[in-house]
């Protein structure tokens, strides 16, 4: 059969789905179900980790478990077997599911983009710690009596050392940068599992003693008292790739003007009060802008074929928004922006930057972007030079709002102020397009019936 599946006496392998965008393995992070377990059509088997997000993977077959293929810690490459599945005994399937849906010979999963082709053997990374549940305390009498038959450890041994229970990899890097040691948290989540807020009152605690634990991967040179050591591995590698590349190839400029945003925050104020079950951001607003900008700059909604020797303008807006998350700089893509109302821009924004935060977009939605939006004001900074994001061509940045003394009708006034900048790839354009989009997109945030008027 084609797709992801290969039949052996009536057993099903499902193999590792092509993940998207380019990535061609993924890590085992927790299984979700065991060997002899039934499962459904499209039911979560396995979350996995890429190098851009934290995946639930859905089985498109239903039966029972058979073979587990790879365990926590395991990489897997795509298009090697992941879970094997067996009809139930006599060949009967769950109620009300087939074993597999028609339009899954051609495709994936619910979630994931098509099956994986490639092959390979799979590699190891650092073994994750096993997890184990700390057994129950027996309460023992005076004599030491009621401990369970065979639990407790002889006489002068120490006892079996107990690892931490930690199931999201977010914990784990979180305690890892900090230096916390995973053995000393007591976990809050349900069977007493690590949750991010442990590890936050881990650093809180005043006894608390942060010591950095060196990692074998990191190298050989010598740490100093104190040092933390992060390893340059998955979404941090990513952005440090991107960004490296961003700066080898693209010739970038910025330029940048001081603009008053009372009238626009007027003007967001107006539209919430005329539609309060649908309110739109500021950041909706710029977004807003940036679209109308780009209709008019074309040339800055592109980017640049190396190997082809062209420019590539994009027929769509596809609007790229920085968003900090615990596991770094991310930029979520809203396509085709150009086709979304303003309350739809306000909606998209608000939902795809909270999944973002949450781990929970798939990857397609973090790549593919043409323009890339991003708001450093949340930081409390006025300016930036920020890097692009490669292979985009240009990127505007906002500062801070805040009130500065401004010149209106030759009277000085207290006005809300903010910093906008443009950084762009000086081969496709001159500073005389650059300077015309920055330009406009400043004095529709001034004058917002400029922009009205646009659209």
């Amino acid at each position: 059969m084609g797709g992801g599946m290969t039949t052996v006496e009536r057993t099903q392998v499902f193999l590792l789905p092509d993940l998207g965008e380019g990535l061609s393995e993924a890590e085992i992070v927790e299984w979700r179900v065991a060997v002899g377990d039934v499962v459904t059509v499209d039911q979560s088997v396995v979350e996995v980790e890429t190098a851009k997000a934290v995946i639930d993977v859905p089985c498109p077959y239903a039966g029972r478990v058979v073979t587990l293929h790879g365990a926590a810690g395991e990489v897997r490459p795509v298009g090697q077997p992941l879970i094997t599945i067996a009809p139930l005994d006599g060949g009967d399937e769950p109620a009300g599911h087939a074993t597999y849906r028609e339009e899954e010979r051609a495709g994936s999963g619910n979630v994931l983009i098509g099956y994986g082709t490639g092959h390979g053997t799979a590699t190891r990374r650092r073994r994750r710690p096993r997890l184990a549940v700390a057994p129950e305390p027996v309460d023992a009498g005076p004599s030491g009596a009621g401990a369970a038959s065979g639990a407790a450890a002889p006489s002068g041994d120490p006892a079996p050392p107990v690892t931490a229970l930690v199931i999201s990899p977010i914990v784990r890097r979180l305690a890892r940068e900090h230096g916390v040691d995973l053995d000393t948290v007591r976990g809050t989540g349900p069977g007493g599992v690590i949750r991010r807020a442990d590890v936050e009152a881990a650093l809180t605690a005043p006894a608390a003693r942060l010591a950095a634990v060196p990692d074998p991967q990191v190298g050989s040179a010598p740490v100093g008292d104190g040092d933390v050591i992060v390893a340059l591995t998955g979404v941090r590698k990513v952005i440090a790739d991107k960004l490296s590349r961003s700066r080898r190839e693209i010739p970038e400029v910025t330029i940048w003007v001081d603009v008053d945003a009372t009238g626009l925050l007027e003007t967001r104020a107006a539209i919430n009060a005329a539609t309060p079950d649908a309110p739109v951001s500021i950041l909706a607003l710029l977004a807003r802008i940036c679209l109308s900008g780009l209709r008019r700059f074309p040339q800055l909604n592109a980017r640049v074929d190396t190997e082809a020797q062209r420019i590539v303008q994009s027929a769509g807006v596809h609007l790229g928004i920085a968003a900090q998350t615990d596991r770094g700089l991310l930029v979520p893509v809203l396509r085709d922006a150009q086709r979304l109302t303003t309350a739809e821009l306000a909606a998209e924004l608000a939902s795809t930057t909270a999944a973002a935060r949450a781990g929970s977009l798939p990857p397609a939605r973090l790549t593919g972007g043409t323009f890339t939006l991003n708001n450093y004001g949340v930081f409390g900074v006025d300016g930036s030079t920020p890097i692009i994001n490669h292979p985009e061509a240009a990127l505007l940045g906002v500062g801070r709002i805040v009130d500065k003394p401004w010149v209106v009708d030759g009277q000085l006034a207290v006005r809300k102020v903010t910093q906008l900048s443009l950084t762009f790839d000086h081969r496709v354009c001159d500073g005389g397009v650059a300077g015309g989009f920055l330009r406009h997109v400043a004095d529709c945030v001034e004058r917002p019936a400029l922009l009205i008027a646009a659209v």
